[in-house]
């Protein structure tokens, strides 16, 4: 049957991929149950990936299991090609031989899976047993892997520019990817313009190929320095929609429209610009930060049209069902965006009372808790900020060891001290650092994202504190980090630094070099001015300084106001300060009301109100007779 392949193959062009599939689809038919031709099968296998048809290919080999096991390494492609990158990573690295083409399959299948850590391992050891496969492939897909590394925070062993990545443009963008992960943006746009150079040696449609990414990540890294005329000019000659990949058309657009946006933008007329969302395709598909960062440019266009029922609906189903604090990026990012509904636009004081009663429901929530810390720092409240997440760590606390990764998080420890030396509190600050360090020193050395940092903060800081307990704790940390990485060289001068002689000095600069441009005489007499340390907000009166203040001018004091018909020539009236009813010229209304106050009193008697004396005399008068009353007036009624 294998004959018969070859002279159906043989009347064909090699580059005819469709006619080998229809030549081997032929043989197959015609074995014998179409089960023992493994060649037939496997050539029509590899004509589909030739013709980019890979769903296809998956449930071809489906139909032929015996196929899985004789053709693994296009069995493992097909799968990656397909959009299964898991499962493509898991048959590549069953393969019995363990061949280096299997291994490069479970290395990008790693990869696409976000199993950096795995994907960079496969990659050292190929590029420790280098055979016909070219370096600077290696170099490049390795590259990219610790750019992914860095992106999502993990520990990274690349953390500078090498020459070497100077030399082709996939490292110089690499390089610059990789300084963009680390917020070092003026030496990215340098590396992405070097990147576009070394493009130029490529043919035309190669170079209109690999140059839209270059420049739509330009677009991005000019936006964040602040050089908008620049970043706009540059999206009008991206051209979008002539990109390969759809996330790639996606990037481009909200960079250009970033560029381009007028103001505080329209986002009626945004959401419209963007257009529908990215269509994945089995590999053509964002990381999942980057999908992160998507849906949140989709929920601030959500906020930018008032759409607050709908996103506070939306996000409390995903957050009404996470009970334990969580790390995760999504949860807590959806926290914030569920409290910015809340508050309908409104920030500072007034944001406060809408978003404070969400906290008593979900006092575990980490993003929320970051939210209102956020805005007690915009309305100058430190002190209410600290109080909160005191109460919020306290609240770790008494939920058991399973929290304390969260409560000892880098990010949640790094805001407490912060707020802490702030307000000057240097003591809690360094008493929070030791606590983490030592949860985390108990773990062991393999520590998460961000703990090394951490640990590298802690240490640095307890190094300046008097207690010996502290001296003891950073010297304790420099250790467990050099351990962990010899190359560390902050590691290695921090254990020189508290005292210990096992640090080899050979990686640090020597101090001589260190030493060579400054001048210590002129230094010292110049004058060095202590820089100003910040203080805590006090409600006390300041104590008096030694050289009292000079006293304040007295102001001249205006003049009097007098009435428009004053006459000095006139005495006033000493009776002008008494109440009206209480002066001597007063006479009581006439009237009804009048007359039946005169019937209560008698002739020359005072008023009844004993507080209330009659400024004028009583008119002296004779015995009062008694008469009989007059009899009451009838009341006159309706005739029937």
């Amino acid at each position: 049957m294998a004959s018969t392949l070859t002279s159906l193959l043989s009347k064909s062009t090699i580059e005819d991929h469709a006619e080998i599939l229809s030549a081997a689809q032929k043989s197959i038919t015609q074995s014998k149950g179409g089960t023992s031709d493994v060649n037939a099968q496997r050539t029509a296998l590899v004509a589909l990936l030739k013709l980019d048809r890979f769903a296809e290919a998956v449930a071809f080999v489906d139909t032929y299991p015996k196929l899985k096991e004789e053709a693994r390494l296009e069995y493992a492609y097909t799968l990656y090609k397909a959009g299964r990158p898991a499962e493509a990573a898991e048959i590549a690295a069953k393969g019995s031989d363990g061949g280096r083409g299997l291994r490069h399959v479970e290395a990008q299948s790693r990869y696409r899976a976000e199993d950096f850590v795995r994907a960079r391992e496969i990659y050292s050891k190929l590029s420790e047993e280098q055979e016909e496969d070219a370096e600077a492939d290696l170099r490049v897909n390795a590259g990219a892997t610790e750019v992914q590394l860095q992106f999502t925070g993990a520990p990274s062993k690349k953390r500078k520019v090498e020459r070497e990545d100077l030399e082709a443009f996939e490292t110089a963008y690499n390089a610059a990817c990789g300084c963009i992960a680390r917020n070092e943006l003026g030496q990215a746009e340098v590396l992405l313009k070097r990147a576009e150079a070394l493009a130029g040696d490529l043919s035309e449609a190669e170079r209109e190929a690999e140059i839209g990414p270059i420049r739509a990540q330009r677009v991005y890294v000019l936006l964040r320095l602040g050089k908008k005329g620049e970043a706009e000019a540059l999206a009008k000659e991206v051209k979008a929609e002539a990109l390969e990949d759809e996330t790639s058309i996606h990037v481009a657009r909200v960079n250009g429209m970033l560029a381009g946006r007028k103001g505080e933008g329209n986002a009626f007329l945004e959401e419209r610009m963007l257009g529908k969302d990215i269509e994945e395709d089995g590999t053509d598909k964002p990381f999942g930060y980057q999908k992160i960062v998507l849906n949140e440019n989709q929920f601030a266009l959500d906020l930018g049209m008032m759409k607050f029922g709908g996103l506070k609906t939306s996000t409390q189903a995903v957050l009404g069902k996470q009970d334990a604090p969580t790390l995760d990026r999504k949860i807590n990012s959806l926290a914030v965006i569920n409290a910015a509904a809340h508050a309908k636009g409104q920030s500072g004081k007034e944001a406060l009372k809408h978003i404070l009663p969400l906290l008593e429901k979900r006092p575990h929530d980490v993003g929320l808790l970051l939210t209102i810390v956020q805005l007690y720092i915009l309305t100058g409240n430190a002190p209410s900020a600290i109080n909160l997440v005191e109460r919020f760590t306290d609240r770790l606390e008494q939920s058991g060891h399973s929290a304390d990764d969260v409560r000892y998080s880098p990010g949640l420890v790094g805001v407490t001290t912060a707020l802490y030396n702030s307000q000057n509190r240097r003591d809690p600050a360094r008493a929070a650092f030791a606590r983490a360090a030592e949860h985390w020193r108990s773990k062991g050395s393999k520590w998460p994202a961000g703990v090394a940092d951490l640990l590298r903060a802690v240490g640095s800081s307890l190094l300046d504190s008097e207690e010996p307990e502290h001296q003891k704790l950073a010297k304790a940390i420099f250790a467990d980090l050099h351990k962990a990485d010899s190359t560390d060289r902050y590691a290695t001068a921090g254990l020189l630094a508290s005292g210990s002689t096992d640090a080899d000095k050979s990686s640090l600069a020597p101090l001589p070099r260190l030493l060579a441009s400054i001048d210590a005489s002129s230094l010292e007499f110049a004058g060095i001015a202590p820089l100003p340390c910040p203080t805590a907000q006090s409600t006390k009166r300041p104590a008096p300084t030694s050289t009292p203040a000079a006293p304040k001018p007295h102001k001249k004091p205006r003049p009097g106001k007098l009435p428009k018909d004053y006459d000095p020539a006139k005495t006033p009236d000493p009776e002008r300060w008494l109440p009206l009813k209480d002066r001597s010229t007063y006479r009581p209304p006439k009237g009804k009301k009048g007359k039946g106050r005169r019937d209560m009193l008698a002739q020359g008697a005072v008023g009844g109100d004993d507080s209330k004396e009659s400024s004028r005399p009583g008119t002296p008068g004779g015995e009062v007779v008694k008469g009989k009353a007059p009899a009451p007036a009838k009341k006159k009624g309706k005739k029937k």
